[in-house]
């Protein structure tokens, strides 16, 4: 009992910050034990916050084994394997591309390099989600499409394509009803995708939220039918999905720019991005200040 209480206070830290500055921390993920790492769009890497520690740490060095633009971050236990988004740059009004797209593969035990899939065609890979049976899926921003990577696989393929639905396509999750969930960050849609018998994608359904989402980005699935989600204009939302209907609740409002969340602990993880002063003309160049990932007390209600 006492080892296990202290695992828990371990988890439950009321912050997170990072030994560098400019981090601009796109994207967080958690282990059992209440490791977290966070994929750093300011320096190209990936930080890494052991269970006992306030402070995250360069874990997976800048630009190594061409990262990039990294976005979304994913721990799976089940294969000991911390996937990474890395992205492309240019490629907008016919400008080529420099660098490569893809899902790369880490070891969670020491952050060595296992293998990388490029994305066919480039584009931006933005977040990353696991199936129990070992399928990895991963969306593409401006291809409007959901990769697939199937256990064994040596090359992903495009699972589901709609340029239409799937534009601006951000966060992923699994559901306990084996679908794919993806949400628009652009239209602010929810999204379901079954997965047929044979691995391929079923019709697209887009979901009927219980209140309007304003640029939703990255999203957890902690329940059933329960997920996190954030919205970059501040909120940190429950969402239980029942049919077409997602119930949303708002758990916490007025955080700075999130983009991400996860769960350690007792504690849902909020990254604060700060992305504004990389993406307004207004801020870019000017110091952000100190950035940190702020934890908020969290049970799920369902």
């Amino acid at each position: 009992m006492i080892v296990g209480a202290c695992a828990a206070q371990a988890a439950d830290r009321p912050e997170i910050t990072f030994a560098d500055g400019r981090i601009f921390p796109e994207s967080v993920t958690s282990t059992k034990d209440g490791t977290l790492y966070f994929g750093s769009l300011g320096h190209d890497s990936v930080y890494r916050a052991a269970p006992a520690s306030a402070k995250a740490e360069t874990w997976i060095r800048p630009k190594s084994h061409g990262l990039q633009q990294v976005l979304g971050v994913f721990a799976d236990e089940a294969s000991g394997t911390l996937w990474v988004c890395a992205s492309a740059t240019g490629g907008r009004g016919g400008a080529p591309f420099v660098g490569e797209t893809a899902l790369k593969a880490f070891s969670l035990g020491d952050a060595s390099f296992r293998a990388s899939y490029p994305f066919p065609a480039n584009g931006v890979c933005n977040d990353i989600a696991t199936a129990p049976d070992g399928t990895v899926y991963a969306t593409d921003t401006t291809g409007a499409r959901v990769l697939r990577l199937k256990k064994g696989a040596n090359a992903l393929d495009v699972w589901a394509s709609d340029q239409t639905l799937l534009a601006t396509a951000d966060g992923i999750v699994l559901l306990a009803d084996g679908a794919v969930y993806v949400n628009s960050v652009g239209q602010g849609t929810l999204l379901r995708i079954p997965v047929n018998r044979d691995g391929t994608a079923g019709p697209i359904a887009k979901l009927d939220t219980s209140k309007p989402l304003t640029r939703p980005d990255g999203m957890r699935s902690v329940g059933g039918q329960t997920l996190l989600l954030v919205e970059a204009e501040g909120r940190l939302d429950e969402i239980t999905v029942n049919g077409n209907r997602a119930d949303v609740t708002i758990l916490k409002d007025g955080l700075p720019w999130p983009t991400a969340v996860t769960v350690a602990g007792g504690m849902a993880y909020v990254t604060e991005s700060g992305l504004a002063y990389m993406n307004d003309p207004k801020l870019r160049g000017q110091d952000p200040g100190p950035f940190r990932a702020v934890g908020i007390p969290y049970k799920p209600s369902r």
